[in-house]
């Protein structure tokens, strides 16, 4: 048996740094957010495949990163 691990660094290409209230915060661009969503919905009508999940957990590792990062940036402004 194989294990497969999920890799957030391999998702990098898709951040963009978007400037909000004059705060430069971290954000996913627009295709990987639609991938995201796209992923979720399957999730919700049990669709997934193996390789789809593991993308999941790489975007979400990603979005809990991002937004423990935005939320310190905003805290110190």
């Amino acid at each position: 048996m194989t294990t497969v691990i999920a890799r957030p660094s391999s998702k990098l290409a898709s951040i963009k740094v978007e400037t909000i209230n004059n705060l430069s915060l971290f954000k996913f661009n627009d295709e990987l957010q639609a991938r995201m969503e796209e992923l979720l919905e399957r999730k919700k009508a049990d669709l997934l495949t193996l390789e789809e999940i593991i993308e999941l957990e790489e975007i979400g590792e990603l979005d809990k990163i991002f937004t423990h990062i935005n939320a310190i940036l905003i805290a110190q402004k």
